[in-house]
């Protein structure tokens, strides 16, 4: 076998079995990105941004490839409880990349994105609440490990790249504003619903070093956006009377989201102290670990515009030791992503 069929069998091996949450490193590096660029670190968000256009087309085309040749292992995760909602990580991935693509004046792109997401959103939602319906058995969902805030995330990302392209749609734009002001209703909701649930099963039931994973910090994230989310509508003139009457409910769960948001952080790096360092469980590379740099991105961001609301200084001066906490994540989580490649595509030459 020449080298260059091993290779082509490595690729189509880690298609077959590509993680379906894998947008989650798209999600990642585009927040990351984002935060950059409303720092003015301009030359380094732009280094991020070109990072994105490398891996999300890729994922696209991996994705694509699992589509047309093998059905069988995408209808498998899409049924599966504890994997669907990680299909959610492409729509939220291609609302953060289209932020990127919108702050820099490509207003056609994230337009196109946007629409891809809303009408992905749509599949996903009610497919992933099917397969809690009629295929979660005894052991088959767990909002601990299934990341079913992921849901959260993916509506809060069609408001805030909504809100870019709103100004673009001419006479559609209060009955946009209007249905962004509903996805930002529903992404509270969804959250009402999984944070209980994910609240009950951590702290009512046997907890594991297993049980604790990247996507714990997701519950974080989920928070985060929705922070974003609203402080963007703040931000925005919506055009309507009836909205305008919202703004402040709108400003009081939006403070309360990242609150909560905030509460979570010392909680979830004493799960971290407890699993690594108490229970000895190596740290190790996994795709979900880009589940864990997104939240710490969001936070940045979410802290940045909330602090433009409400003129809060120290909010800003927290932000900007954040966005370097994030960023180290992001750059240690990429070379495990790279070592961990190189690893697996050494021991596939070495076997065949």
């Amino acid at each position: 076998m020449t080298s260059l069929s091993k290779l082509f069998t490595w690729g189509r091996n880690g298609t077959a079995s590509l993680y379906p949450g894998y947008f989650a490193l798209v999600m990642a590096t585009g927040i990351i990105s984002n935060a950059m660029f409303m720092e003015d670190h301009r030359a380094l968000s732009d280094l991020l941004l070109l990072v994105n256009l490398v891996a999300y087309p890729t994922l696209c085309l991996l994705t694509i490839g699992r589509l047309l040749f093998f059905r069988k292992a995408l209808w498998k995760d899409m049924i599966d409880p504890s994997l669907v909602f990680a299909f959610f990580t492409i729509v939220a991935g291609s609302g953060v990349l289209g932020v990127g693509l919108n702050l820099r004046g490509f207003v056609a792109a994230s337009t196109g994105l946007w629409v891809a997401s809303l009408l992905l959103w749509f599949i996903f939602l009610y497919l992933a609440f099917g397969v809690l319906a009629f295929f979660n058995f005894e052991d088959g969902a767990n909002v601990v490990h299934g990341g079913w805030l992921n849901a959260i995330v993916a509506t809060e990302s069609l408001v805030v790249l909504g809100v870019l392209i709103a100004p673009y749609t001419g006479e559609y734009y209060q009955s946009l504003m209007v249905i962004l002001y509903m996805f930002w209703g529903i992404g509270l909701g969804l959250y009402g619903i999984f944070i209980t649930l994910f609240a009950y099963r951590i702290f009512f039931f046997k907890f594991e070093p297993e049980d604790v994973t990247p996507l714990l910090w997701v519950v974080m994230g989920a928070a985060a956006i929705a922070t974003n989310a609203g402080s963007v509508l703040i931000l925005t003139d919506s055009g309507s009377d009836f909205l305008l009457s919202l703004l402040p409910f709108l400003k009081g769960m939006t403070l309360i989201t990242w609150a909560w948001a905030t509460w979570w952080i010392p909680i979830l790096i004493l799960f971290g102290i407890w699993k690594h360092f108490i229970r000895r469980v190596p740290i190790s590379y996994t795709p979900m670990l880009w589940s864990l740099v997104f939240p710490l991105g969001m936070y940045t961001v979410a802290s940045l515009r909330l602090a433009d609301v409400a003129g809060f200084a120290p909010l800003r001066t927290m932000s900007l030791g954040m966005i370097w906490i994030a960023f180290g994540v992001w750059v240690l989580t990429s070379f495990g992503l790279l070592g961990t490649m190189w690893k697996s595509l050494r021991l596939h030459f070495r076997s065949v």
